[in-house]
């Protein structure tokens, strides 16, 4: 599941913590990609919106929001699908949240250009 939404980027989020803290990483794998993404009821795309949308909001987790927007493209999400999810987000957890997730996603559409 982790290779389907996020490609090689998950990868390397779990290589990179298997020096400090593999157990964690065993956690990051087995919670939400093997339990959450795996569930009935949503499928991918509307997974990664809702993703997506809350790391926006939460504001304080450019990496992990990067990630999620190339795998949002991964599953098939249009850059307008995702940067109308950003926008939205404008109106519940405030402009600067919304900025700084659409200059993410500007990033990763500049990387995957």
């Amino acid at each position: 599941m982790l290779t389907a939404i996020d490609g090689s980027a998950g990868e390397h989020v779990i290589d990179a913590l298997a020096d400090i803290a593999p157990d964690f990483a065993r956690y990051l794998l087995e919670f939400p990609f093997g339990d959450i993404y795996a569930r009935p009821g949503l499928d991918l795309r509307s997974r990664e919106i809702a993703t997506i949308a809350a790391l926006t909001a939460v504001g304080h987790a450019l990496p992990q929001l990067k990630v999620h927007i190339a795998a949002g493209l991964n599953v098939g999400l249009s850059r307008e699908e995702i940067v109308e999810t950003i926008m939205q987000m404008a109106v519940y957890a405030g402009f600067p949240a919304a900025l700084n997730g659409l200059f993410a996603a500007r990033e990763v559409f500049a990387s995957k250009a």
